[in-house]
């Protein structure tokens, strides 16, 4: 507490990196990144299959960097390795598997008091840039214990020659799916709806292309009622009367946005738990941003959580120009640091 922090970042994905680098490339003397998990990039890490590819551009999006990070395409490993050098620079401190319980502002100071189980911080400005994906929804039945090993919310235990059941509706089940189909599995993809309405194109292409092609198989329209456990392998019964058995099965129906933190911090929600924002990512309380997953409306790319963060510094500076220096500290940074070369 005897410390005043300019930003104290919580959630320590592409979001909070960004804003952490940009804000040490501005300048910025005092920064703290605080994560629950006991690294930066849990998402990364619990999601991403080991040598997936990271590309800048997404979804056959084209995405330009913003700001001074010069994000490359490379690898799930090459990329932690870069955010590890980023990180080393000595103007970020970071306090990892520390969960923040609350942000109050105190209006007598202006500064933010962000309370962890442990101790307390204060800071002039804070971004939460928690995720979405570390809770992703669980299915309303029951998941027999005796099968819940071959049920999972990502790829990590996917191997190939299995018959595998993806279920969701939207872009993430899009990509398991076809990904699935490319490692030579069995793949079924299940939706309770008869058309698909928030993939964007590309997915929707490749999902048609490949179940004409009979690398995988759209189940549309289908909900499923039950699981049971059939011989070490996953009974599903649907609601049309079928059942099939599959050795596995991906759940991808979306992530639930920590609503009730977001509400502790002040921050102005819209009726489905979004935050609410500006241009800037300033959500209703001065000084308060919003960056990375809970921040885009349906999903975004590492470079656009990047991007966030110099947004974020930038409008910082238009507020507050007594605690951040400009071009020559940019410079000075940059020249300091050979993995911006």
């Amino acid at each position: 507490m005897n410390i005043i922090y300019d930003i104290v970042i919580i959630g320590g994905g592409p979001g909070g990196i960004g804003t952490a680098i940009e804000a040490a490339v501005h300048g910025v003397e005092n920064i703290l990144l605080i994560d629950k998990a006991d690294n930066h990039s849990n998402t990364i890490r619990k999601f991403y299959k080991d040598n997936k590819r990271v590309d800048k551009d997404w979804k056959g999006q084209t995405m330009d960097i913003d700001g001074n990070i010069p994000f490359m395409d490379g690898t799930k490993e090459s990329t932690l390795d870069f955010f590890d050098k980023l990180l080393d620079e000595e103007k970020i401190d970071t306090s990892f598997m520390t969960e923040v319980e609350s942000v109050v502002k105190n209006e007598k100071d202006d500064l933010f008091i962000i309370t962890t189980p442990t101790q307390s911080f204060r800071s002039r400005a804070v971004v939460v840039t928690i995720g979405k994906m570390g809770k992703p929804n669980r299915p309303s039945y029951k998941v027999p214990s005796s099968i819940k090993k071959y049920v999972d919310y990502n790829l990590d235990r996917c191997s190939s020659g299995e018959k595998i059941l993806v279920v969701g509706g939207g872009n993430s089940a899009s990509e398991y799916a076809y990904e699935l189909a490319d490692q030579k599995n069995s793949v079924t993809l299940v939706y309770r709806k008869d058309s698909f309405s928030r993939l964007n194109p590309e997915n929707e292409e490749i999902l048609n292309r490949y179940n004409g092609q009979e690398r995988l198989r759209l189940r549309m329209n289908t909900d499923i009622q039950s699981l049971e456990n059939h011989e070490g392998r996953i009974k599903v019964n649907f609601n049309d009367g079928y059942f099939t058995i599959y050795d596995r099965i991906i759940y991808a129906i979306g992530g639930t946005a920590p609503v009730d933190f977001l509400k502790k911090c002040g921050i102005d929600v819209d009726e489905s738990g979004k935050p609410l924002y500006n241009v800037n990512y300033s959500t209703s309380v001065d000084s308060l941003y919003v960056a990375g997953d809970i921040a885009f409306n349906t999903g975004g790319s590492i470079a656009a959580a990047l991007n966030h963060g110099y947004h974020i510094v930038n409008s910082l500076m238009k507020k507050s120009g007594k605690i951040y220096s400009h071009t020559d500290k940019i410079e000075e940074f940059i020249n300091n640091h050979p993995e911006f070369k």
